[in-house]
């Protein structure tokens, strides 16, 4: 059987003319979009005001979207699917994050106390958002050659992640492939970082109680330490780990908790740890809670403390699909040219994209939210987080070039 392969199309070899280019009265309208959510940012499994602004623009342009069964997020298709002709998804995630916004200078600041879109899932879901008018209109033209699905998830920021409730609703029926994009502070607007294979970790959520007999801090020696217990457990599973695991496949336990005691001379009867659990290869994901398990047990016996484990399993990594990641690559190409895809490296972040990648092939790319020139350190899940929006209208045109080029592309002869 033969790689899939793209059709010759007219133009330059690196920027073929295609068409789905962004009007500017609908690039205007995206930014307005964007900066409403942005203004109005909702938690996962609670975006209702998000997902009615985007239902009811999809049915201003004559779309049928559903609401999925959770009651947030929805689906849409452009263009008629049948059986034989299997729709590229595009999804988007639509919830915020819990954390104040800090901005003080933009007109779209947050107005939800201790709430705030500081992962781009705004920007996300605009660009899925533009990509489906453009793509509607398209297909009234009747220049779409195959159908679309949009996907508007909610809940990816929180484990397990909103996708594994979206699948239980059928959102792949009729799937054949499935696109994303994820902002990136450190790469410009009109640039994509991409890769073939992993680009995500793995992420599981780590939960350590930590209990024994506490007593006076003048006799240590009559309790279990639970504080020294809990220091130990802090530093030594992540170093044990270290060196039981294969060090390629990028395992990391990073604790953001740990609590113990009330006064300076009462050792405590209870310690409880929490973190987080990242891993670069499946495999190793799989064996992780049995690996960390042990390791805790260890530890936490030489001290003689008890201990009650809560590992709750979050996402696989997110591995890019070679010849949809390629897909990727040629449609931005198609757009802005060969130099606008730089490679990427994976990242310790964890997305629920990867679900879906259980079930079909797909890829994510990094899309550029750095305004060009600008030589700050950004980064996302902070409240100073800001992207330049320029970066909703190339997200728009890579989307459907990818989805014209997909549409065009031959079916594999044996």
């Amino acid at each position: 059987m033969s790689r899939e392969s793209l059709p010759a199309l007219p133009g330059k070899p690196d920027r073929p003319e295609l068409p789905g280019k962004l009007p500017d009265h609908l690039r205007a309208e995206l930014i307005a979009f964007r900066r409403d959510l942005h203004m109005h940012p909702e938690l996962g499994h609670q975006e209702f005001r998000t997902t009615a602004a985007i239902k009811a623009r999809l049915e201003k342009a004559g779309l049928r979207p559903r609401v999925l069964k959770s009651g947030t997020g929805l689906v849409c298709d452009v263009g008629t699917w049948d059986r034989g002709r299997p729709m590229l998804a595009l999804r988007a995630d639509i919830d915020a994050l819990p954390i104040p916004d800090a901005k003080t200078h933009v007109p779209y600041r947050s107005t939800v106390p201790d709430r705030a879109h500081a992962c781009g899932h705004d920007v996300h879901t605009s660009v899925v958002l533009g990509a489906g008018l453009v793509l509607a209109e398209l297909d009234r033209q009747g220049l779409l050659p195959r159908p679309v699905r949009l996907l508007f998830q909610p809940a990816e920021e929180v484990l397990p992640g909103g996708a594994t409730e979206a699948l239980e609703s059928g959102v792949l029926e009729g799937v054949g492939r499935i696109i994303a994009v994820h902002c990136d502070p450190r790469v410009d607007a009109g640039r994509i970082g991409l890769r073939a294979g992993p680009i995500t970790s793995a992420c599981d959520r780590l939960e350590v109680t930590l209990s024994g007999p506490g007593g006076h801090t003048a006799r240590p020696h009559l309790t279990t330490d639970m504080v020294t217990a809990a220091a130990r457990v802090a530093v030594d599973v992540p170093a044990l780990l270290a060196r039981r695991m294969d060090a390629r496949s990028g395992m990391s336990v990073t604790w953001g908790r740990i609590e113990a005691g009330h006064a300076c001379n009462v050792i405590p009867m209870h310690a409880e740890l929490s973190g987080t659990v990242r891993c670069l290869d499946l495999n190793a994901w799989y064996e992780a809670p049995d690996m960390i398990h042990a390791a805790i047990d260890e530890v936490a016996t030489m001290h003689g403390a008890k201990f009650e484990i809560n590992h709750v399993r979050g996402v696989p990594p997110v591995v890019n699909d070679p010849v949809v990641a390629e897909l990727l690559r040629e449609a931005m190409a198609a757009r802005c040219g060969a130099e606008s895809v730089e490679d990427t490296e994976q990242s310790l972040g964890g997305e629920d994209f990867s679900w879906y990648l259980e079930h079909v092939p797909g890829a994510m790319a990094r899309l550029g939210v750095r305004k060009p020139g600008d030589t700050a350190k950004r980064d996302l899940h902070r409240g100073d987080f800001d992207v330049d929006e320029d970066a909703i209208g190339y997200g728009v045109e890579f989307f459907t070039a990818a989805a014209l080029l997909d549409g065009r592309r031959t079916r594999p002869s044996s």
